[in-house]
């Protein structure tokens, strides 16, 4: 916490992903990167890199986008299981993100819609 500045990665650190609870960590997820002012590399694919005669600006914003991926990265697979960190340890944070949502959000889409249907039959 810098100059009293509120840390919500305690909401990442009360259950690691596992699969089932994605939407939940997911949302977490974002919040935090949110206030850290990092959510842009989970939604924007990978920077390519500007090549050494790029103007100045553009270097120091793709080095920025390459600081901001691993400490997302970082704090994504601190947050996950082992088995899912296994899974994902070769993949920058969007390409993570990406697979996590293919195999997790259809998912639990369905899993919330269950048991809606399953509260509204009783």
């Amino acid at each position: 916490m810098a100059n009293g500045t509120i840390s919500l990665r305690s909401l990442l650190e009360k259950e690691k992903l596992n699969g089932i609870n994605f939407l939940e960590w997911f949302r977490n997820l974002r919040i935090v990167l949110k206030q850290e002012r990092k959510e842009y590399v989970i939604e924007e694919p990978v920077l390519n890199d500007p090549g050494a005669n790029a103007p100045r600006v553009d270097k120091d914003k793709f080095k920025k986008y390459m600081d901001d991926m691993v400490d997302v990265g970082c704090l994504m697979l601190a947050t996950m299981t082992l088995e899912l960190q296994k899974q994902h340890d070769d993949m920058v944070a969007y390409k993570m993100i990406q697979n996590l949502k293919e195999i997790y959000e259809g998912q639990a889409h369905q899993e919330m819609y269950e048991t809606s249907k399953a509260t509204n039959a009783k």
